[in-house]
């Protein structure tokens, strides 16, 4: 007997919401347990981005920086920036450049006496607004050849109408799976008794997924030790 051959498996949002309602100790019957599933997905997705970085929602984008102009917006659904350079001469295959620029908390860019200073940028302040971030870079830029190169995290899509698949990597479908049926067992009365295991087996089904969507490279710490004058 042979193998499928296929390492594509997937799952829309019905079949999620369907394996979860069934794992609460129920049945999904209707078009408010879907929707009340899709409603209690998307809080957890949200719940999941507080808990730290999901791996699959890193991606890379850029902002061509303007002459005399500080502040730039950043895609809405980026939830804070990872990563970030000053690229010079872009396009150029013999002579771009990324050059680090440092972040710096609001109190520090606050502190700065001359806002309006010009030069190429070496710091950046991130406005984590509620629609869209902002960054401020500082100096400001000189010349309109400098573009922000950036890593961002952004959130996870919307679980949507039903129909589509989970915006996620296929190792996180037990955990949300499990999840779901956790965050289900909370509305149901009679489901009540069902709680503590449910959730015993979501924390052990996030806890395998989380250690395994990571960075898998070596790691270096150097102490900085200085010298009190």
């Amino acid at each position: 007997m042979t193998t499928s051959g296929t390492t594509a498996f997937d799952m829309d949002f019905t079949d999620i919401a369907e394996e979860a309602w069934e794992r609460a100790g129920r049945e999904m019957r209707s078009g408010y347990d879907l929707r009340t599933a899709r409603r209690s997905m998307n809080l957890m997705t949200i719940e999941w981005q507080n808990r730290g970085i999901n791996m699959w929602t890193i991606d890379s984008g850029t902002i061509n920086l303007v002459k005399g102009t500080t502040q730039y917006t950043l895609p809405a659904d980026t939830i804070d920036l990872l990563e970030h350079q000053i690229r010079t001469n872009s396009g150029n295959t013999t002579t771009q450049s990324d050059l680090s620029i440092s972040r710096i908390s609001v109190s520090t860019y606050a502190s700065i006496p001359n806002k309006l200073t010009q030069g190429r940028p070496i710091q950046l302040y991130v406005e984590r607004l509620r629609d869209a971030p902002k960054v401020n870079v500082w100096p400001v830029p000189d010349n309109d050849n400098y573009v922000l190169y950036y890593w961002r995290m952004r959130r996870i899509e919307d679980a949507g109408s039903g129909v589509q698949t989970a915006d996620m990597n296929f190792r996180f479908f037990p955990c949300l799976v499990a999840g779901l049926a956790y965050h289900i067992s909370m509305k149901i009365p009679e489901l009540v008794d069902r709680i503590p295991m449910l959730k015993a087996v979501y924390d052990e089904q996030f806890e395998m997924a989380a250690g395994e969507d990571r960075e898998k490279t070596a790691a270096r710490f150097v102490p900085r030790i200085g010298r009190i004058a």
